[in-house]
């Protein structure tokens, strides 16, 4: 009896056990359908997919912002140059495309860029709150101050911002250059002009009394004209950074750009490439 009775027991232990395998290999297999049947990738983006099919990247700037962007006068086609060229010239080289680029003025390349016309607007763009609104941006890269313009022969005129109020002031239109001048310069006369070296003239000729730009970008204008100067006049939290600009909801493309942003700040290419172009347009202006 004892032994017929240790004999069931084990019977029914193996029996319970295997129902209990059983179950947890169905349980298990359920899981690992359901884990096999999500995709191994996230989907790609809209953008991401038109790069791929056409094999190229669409970048649109605006040149006549050295030495970020600007054009080679060295040669004899028209080739756009500079900081931001560099930038995304790597982008496509990591995106494994062409890289095809649309000049045009700033104001214009923010519209292209939320219409479709262009995949990334890459143009020393300050990613603005209001901006943000309306399109993604990338890490921000060469952190630079807004500076002030003047002639020399203005130089005990202008030394603090109350100097310049109630006084007309030169920007590039639709720049955080722009916005800057609305807000800190009170009661001045801003005249926005569609590319840096128009307002940099109206300065000249006396039409303006300072040109607030962006001090890497003011600096190769001081190297071409003798006569003009940066003034000792400084506005709080005035340091700007520039981003590449996306439209929204194509994180995978904008991934690519950050990567290559950390790249070539750590490697030291853009130290490199504001170095290079800056000498690059200053030798562009003794060609004109």
């Amino acid at each position: 009896m004892m032994m017929k009775h240790s004999k069931a027991w084990k019977a029914a232990a193996l029996g319970l056990a295997a129902m209990a395998a059983f179950t947890l290999a169905g349980c298990g297999g359920s899981a690992d359908k359901a884990a096999s049947s999500k995709p191994q990738t996230q989907k790609e983006s809209p953008l991401m997919q038109k790069i791929k099919k056409e094999g190229k990247l669409v970048v649109g700037t605006a040149s006549g912002y050295p030495p970020y962007e600007f054009v080679d006068t060295s040669v004899g086609e028209k080739k756009v140059i500079g900081i931001d060229m560099e930038l995304a010239q790597k982008v496509a080289d990591k995106l494994g495309v062409k890289l095809e680029v649309q000049d045009m003025n700033f104001q214009a390349l923010l519209t292209s860029l939320t219409s479709g016309k262009v995949d990334i607007a890459i143009a020393g763009i300050n990613p603005t709150d209001e901006r943000k609104k309306s399109m993604d941006f990338s890490n921000n890269y060469l952190p630079t101050e807004q500076l002030v313009i003047i002639k020399k022969a203005d130089a005990d005129k202008y030394k603090k911002v109350e100097d310049l109020y109630g006084k007309t002031i030169g920007v590039q239109k639709s720049t955080t250059q722009e916005a800057l001048a609305k807000e800190k310069i009170k009661d001045a006369k801003i005249v926005g002009l569609a590319h840096v070296p128009e307002v940099v003239l109206e300065l000249k000729h006396g039409k303006v009394d300072g040109l607030v730009v962006e001090g890497i970008v003011g600096q190769q204008y001081l190297i071409f004209n003798d006569d003009l100067m940066f003034s000792d006049i400084k506005f709080p939290n005035a340091v700007k950074n520039s981003a590449a600009a996306i439209q929204k909801g194509n994180e995978d493309v904008l991934a690519v750009v950050n990567e290559v942003i950390k790249e070539n700040t750590d490697n030291g290419n853009f130290k490199k490439w504001t170095e290079e172009y800056s000498k690059k347009a200053v030798a562009n202006a003794d060609n004109k």
